[in-house]
């Protein structure tokens, strides 16, 4: 059965996105934003030709999956994911954005990236080989790719507009939020990825590493440490490292549920990352979405809405 044609760009009432990221389209109402994820896939910092059917319903309903599970660890931003509760405008979209949009309150989103490491992997073990450290964290001799940690580590990164997030070490992030904002969210990063993985783990998926955003409500007079919410997306394969479990060898790269296919016909057609951008062949696109599917099932036990 032929693949359902992705949804690449999002209109409401002919009203255009306020902004758009490489795979979400955000719209404001007021005090709330209604979050849209598409079907866009981006690969080496630019996003491509091709779109992945359903990968915007996946992003969405894991994010929501994570964000009610882990409400007893840290407030969200989640308002509803239920199109019938959205603005009027929104509204009249409903058969468009179900499962793969959210309503949100609006907050200020702090300026870093907040990464959990477990095993030794992308940037990380770029850094360790260069130097022994990971973000300013020292690391045992020794270890190979892909490698365990001896305990989970925080690994803050600067948002980059374009290209990549630049790994930093906390005393920088802590120069860019202060000492006690960054001890909260340090904490809190931890505290998620711990949850997370020990539950991707009883479902056969290692939890590599994984990044995370905060944002602060609205000045109530509180600390800003008081007011910290968790935003964006959480522990989808978009923003996280998932690899199979049985199939996990230390000593080199993994296999994932991510854009492996995507990344291995671009480096097999030997594309010099830079425009134009390739489409990619029906069944890179189709290996693709069964690999963001797969991870969804296990995680959540549920079937895609």
């Amino acid at each position: 059965m032929p693949l359902a044609s992705p949804v690449l760009h999002t209109v409401l009432l002919d009203r255009q996105p306020d902004r758009q990221g490489k795979v979400r389209d955000i719209y404001e109402f007021g005090d709330c934003l209604l979050i849209v994820a598409s079907d866009r896939i981006s690969a080496f910092d630019y996003v491509l030709g091709s779109g992945i059917p359903d990968k915007g319903k996946v992003l969405s309903q894991i994010s929501e999956f994570w964000f009610d599970r882990t409400r007893a660890i840290v407030d969200n931003h989640l308002r509803s994911t239920d199109p019938s509760t959205y603005p009027a405008p929104a509204r009249s979209a409903a058969d468009l954005l179900q499962g793969r949009s959210m309503l949100v309150t609006r907050t200020e989103p702090l300026p870093i990236e907040c990464v959990a490491r477990g095993y030794l992997s992308g940037s990380g073990w770029k850094d360790y080989v260069a130097s022994g450290e990971v973000g300013g964290v020292r690391l045992p001799p020794g270890l190979r790719e892909s490698e365990r940690l001896p305990q989970p580590i925080f690994t803050p990164a600067t948002k980059a507009r374009s290209g990549h997030d630049i790994n930093i070490t906390a005393r920088d992030a802590a120069q860019l939020i202060g000492d006690a904002l960054l001890d909260r969210v340090r904490d809190l990063t931890l505290r998620l990825y711990a949850e997370g993985a020990a539950h991707a783990e009883s479902r056969g998926i290692v939890v590599a590493d994984t990044k995370f955003e905060f944002g602060l409500r609205p000045d109530d007079g509180r600390p800003a440490a008081d007011r910290v919410m968790l935003i964006d997306e959480v522990l989808t394969p978009d923003s996280s490292r998932f690899w199979p479990r049985d199939s996990y060898r230390p000593g080199g790269p993994q296999p994932s549920f991510d854009k492996q296919f995507v990344r291995d016909y671009l480096e097999a057609i030997r594309w010099n990352k830079q425009p134009p951008v390739p489409s990619l062949p029906d069944d890179v696109v189709a290996n693709t979405r069964e690999k963001y599917v797969e991870a969804f099932r296990r995680l959540t036990g549920r079937e895609l809405r």
